[in-house]
């Protein structure tokens, strides 16, 4: 059969394209407005404004969030999500030429503005993306610290402030979400394992297009009041905020639901397509750490999920699930929210630090230190991350008598995480090291991740968390951990794999440039962000007492350099993969699959599958 790309010239022709070969990411953004217009226009026009009418339901916020949900629809129709659902609904499935189609075969870089099932045109996708999320949350950082680099406050109005802290939070805890599981669980995992694609590819696609979809309501909220309530969005607050907020409702509802499918996916994937021979013992430490991640995410983001829809019907409805004088709590919001917010912390981290734990072993030519302890690291981690929510709550005054149960469970915490610092430090032990740029990024991970580790120690304890909770001490804490370590890992995975991905070698200068200047500049940043905190300074504040200038100075610095290093990155991004030099098959000399296929990765990745037969970290015998 032949497929639809190689048609001869004369029946190309006269060939009538089908509505999938018309579907696109413009055609997306066309539906997605004009459905969002037209539901606006018709909520403007039938729904009722009387006063009596007025008392159940909001509705500014319902015209909003109605004319928000069209243009979700329209997009996800315009991109082509519905049409496989509705062929199976009506019994004719997709031919064998649309399934071709569906995966970009011989399409090139068209493929990339479509939606398209092939997992590594959706890795990249998601690379694309992932820089954009960053590049956007970086200019949102670097106008608050140029704001916070006088005293009184500067040229920012205090409401437009308060919104650009709580979006650059919303869309970097995003970005650091999706920054490894995203590019590199989607393209490097598959290859990985041995498989020739997702277990669901169409799933796999949704996943990516359903955070494109995501991304216009939060843009779109800022037009209309933004978020003003710092990332967390705390309610009763939150349905007390201009209508930006349904813009960051629709946004997190947007993104549950890609993480959910994309979590089911992974799963699904590494349980039931793994090589022959690739046995759980054998199986590489990052899908470990990529599934643990996805796990922890697939019962946290339905939690998540639910929270922002009963903001949304408080807002819209005039129900009073967080309105305490009409039977609500605000403390079931903090509930639903941190049951996400700290199992959250670690979805972004395990996977990065696996990564990580990847890589030692190919620069150090030494056998990964204790592989079951790797495993029981990430599981430990796992099972207690979902046992400490409530240290977020020692302040608000719920369930005092669990402070002491939630003081102990973060405090056990580090036990595993410490696992994963042995089986780190014990592979670089007596290695032969070779010195690149993801081998610095190990030693950077462990230096900034026991800044990050020893400070949450003291956010633990209920009577230095009152001190502290806050403070700009807990900004820096959390940068410490979600930035020092996993954004670390996430641009070591990027210069690691960037030749399997695009057939070119990373810039080695220019990812050292990087490398330094980031993380320089990060320590810079965030040890003055604690001496201000531990001096008092709150957090989230557009102005600040004269004390603490020389801090925020030493802040706003150290900002500045991370943005150099950054965008130096970006620089090397675009450069090598513009003109870099041409990859060999494997540059690193490393034992996992991905490495065995040739560049460019064939569609389907194996002509024949590949049989295991040993670990990936047969690098000589571990020296006694």
């Amino acid at each position: 059969m032949t497929t639809l790309t190689n048609r001869p010239a004369s029946a190309n022709a006269g060939h009538k394209k089908a509505l999938i070969e018309r579907l696109n990411f413009f055609t997306a953004l066309a539906l997605g407005a004009i459905s969002a217009i037209v539901v606006w226009r018709l909520a403007l026009q039938f729904l009722p404004q009387d006063a009596e009418t007025a008392q159940y339901f909001n509705r500014e916020d319902k015209i909003t969030l109605l004319s928000m949900v069209a243009w979700f629809v329209g997009f996800m129709t315009g991109i082509g999500a519905l049409i496989a659902p509705f062929r199976w609904l009506t019994g004719k499935d997709l031919s064998h030429d649309e399934n071709m189609y569906y995966a970009g075969k011989d399409m090139g870089v068209k493929r990339y503005f479509r939606y398209t099932t092939d997992h590594k045109v959706v890795g990249i996708q998601y690379l694309v993306i992932t820089t954009v999320i960053f590049f956007i949350g970086g200019v949102l950082a670097m106008l608050i610290r140029t704001n916070l680099g006088h005293p009184e406050g500067g040229w920012i109005h205090p409401q437009a402030y308060n919104s650009i802290v709580g979006t650059h939070g919303i869309v970097m805890i995003v970005g650091t979400i999706i920054m490894v599981t995203g590019p590199f669980g989607n393209f490097i995992m598959p290859i990985m394992i041995g498989a020739r694609d997702m277990a669901f590819p169409r799933l796999n696609a949704l996943s990516f297009w359903l955070i494109v979809a995501a991304a216009v309501p939060l843009l779109w909220g800022q037009f209309i009041g933004g978020i003003t309530t710092g990332w967390s969005a705390y309610n009763p607050l939150a349905s007390q905020a201009p209508l930006g907020m349904d813009g960051y409702i629709m946004y997190i509802c947007i993104f549950a639901i890609s993480t959910m499918v994309a979590g089911a996916n992974i799963t699904t994937t590494v349980i039931r397509m793994r090589a022959k021979g690739m046995t759980w013992n054998r199986t590489p430490i990052f899908i470990y750490g990529t599934v643990a991640s996805v796990a922890l995410a697939l019962p946290a983001f339905p939690v998540f999920f639910l929270s922002q829809v009963l903001s949304a019907m408080d807002r819209a409805l005039g129900t009073s699930f967080y309105d305490t004088a009409h039977g609500g709590s605000g403390w079931l919001y903090e509930n639903l929210f941190w049951l996400m917010g700290h199992p959250e912390v670690y979805v972004i981290l395990i996977p990065a630090v696996a990564a990580l734990m990847e890589m030692a072993p190919v620069f150090s030519r030494n056998p990964l230190f204790s592989f079951n302890l790797a495993v029981m690291g990430i599981a430990g981690i796992s099972g207690l991350s979902v046992l400490v929510w409530a240290h977020h709550m020692y302040i608000s005054g719920w369930a005092p008598l669990l402070n002491a149960p939630f003081m102990l469970t973060t405090e056990l915490i580090s036990i595993p995480t410490g696992m994963l610092f042995l089986v780190l430090v014990g592979t670089l032990w007596r290695g032969r090291i070779w010195v690149t740029m993801p081998m610095a990024s190990i030693f950077a991970l462990l230096w900034n991740f026991m800044i990050g580790g020893i400070t949450g120690i003291y956010l633990s304890d209920v009577p230095a968390d009152a001190f502290l909770h806050g403070s700009m001490y807990v900004t820096a804490h959390f940068h410490y951990t979600l930035m020092g370590a996993g954004l670390t890992g996430a641009l070591a995975s990027l210069v690691y794999w960037f030749p399997k991905m695009t057939g070119r070698m990373f810039d080695k200068k220019l990812s050292w440039i990087s490398f330094w200047l980031t993380q320089i500049g990060f320590n810079i940043a965030f040890i003055g962000m604690f001496a201000v905190g531990l001096a008092g300074q709150p957090r989230r504040v557009e102005g600040y007492a004269a004390i603490f200038n020389q801090g925020n100075l030493i802040t706003t610095i150290g900002a500045y350099m991370i943005m150099a290093g950054m965008l130096v990155l970006l620089h090397g991004l675009i450069s090598s993969w513009r003109s870099g030099v041409k990859a060999p098959m494997n540059p690193w000399q490393a034992k996992t699959l991905e490495w065995s296929v040739a560049n460019p990765i064939p569609l389907e990745n194996f002509d024949v599958l590949p049989t295991v037969t040993s670990d990936a970290y047969g690098y000589g015998k571990a020296k006694s």
